[in-house]
């Protein structure tokens, strides 16, 4: 990657950031973390990312080993963008980093909140203690997009497609689905204004709702000599 700045350490925490460290990389990453996509669809989960920017950092991450390129095969013939095995390592260092982030406070201007950043949420924030003896099978829609989320044995599992059997069928967007979750929604509520819709137990979606608690916020910063 001739020409890229570099921190010059040869601390491996710094030799991470020279890869992953310029605005916008790690979001690349997280785009593909749920599967490939192709540069539109990169282009519509980071609608403030202008094109040059994200062609740029695409080949700076694909020179990195951690992004290539694919070509779909016909009938859809695309080409698509997907994490290399290295790049795939980067999802528990995602994560962590996105439950971190969840303690501090929101943007102050209007923030969006795609569909990929909710489902990464649920897998960030998700607490096996709140999933304990819990078994079930949901399907997560979001418009088109759909989702299989298996909850068993305290452990969860997300992916795309369709559910074959499940305790309920979860049809929302993501800011509600976060309202829900967050801040402070009421689902019968939510369900009265048609802004979700169950399909299946509803209890069981409300067991769904209790899976994600926000981590304890920190302690706030004390003066010096107080």
């Amino acid at each position: 990657m001739a020409g890229k700045r570099t921190y010059g350490d040869r601390c491996g925490i710094a030799r991470a950031l020279d890869i992953v460290g310029e605005r916008w990389a790690l979001l690349v990453v997280r785009e593909l973390l749920l599967g490939p996509k192709r540069f539109t669809d990169l282009r519509a989960g980071l609608p403030k990312l202008g094109p040059d920017i994200l062609a740029q950092r695409l080949r700076e991450l694909e020179q990195a080993g951690v992004v290539r390129r694919q070509q779909l095969p016909a009938p859809a013939a695309s080409r698509v963008y997907e994490l290399t095995d290295r790049g795939r390592e980067l999802e528990p260092v995602v994560l962590e980093l996105g439950r971190w982030g969840s303690r501090t406070a929101f943007p102050a201007v209007p923030a969006g909140f795609g569909v990929d950043s909710a489902v990464l949420a649920l897998k960030t924030l998700f607490s096996p203690e709140a999933a304990d003896g819990l078994q079930a099978t949901y399907e997560l829609r979001f418009g088109e997009q759909r989702f299989t989320v298996r909850v068993s044995d305290a452990r969860f599992e997300i992916h795309r497609g369709d559910a074959e059997k499940t305790d309920a069928i979860i049809d929302t967007n993501p800011a509600t689905l976060a309202s829900l979750l967050w801040h402070g929604g009421r689902l019968t509520a939510e369900v009265r204004a048609g802004r979700i819709k169950i399909d299946g137990s509803r209890p069981s979606v409300q067991q769904f709702l209790n899976l994600f608690p926000l981590p304890n916020q920190p302690d706030p910063v004390k003066s010096p000599g107080r």
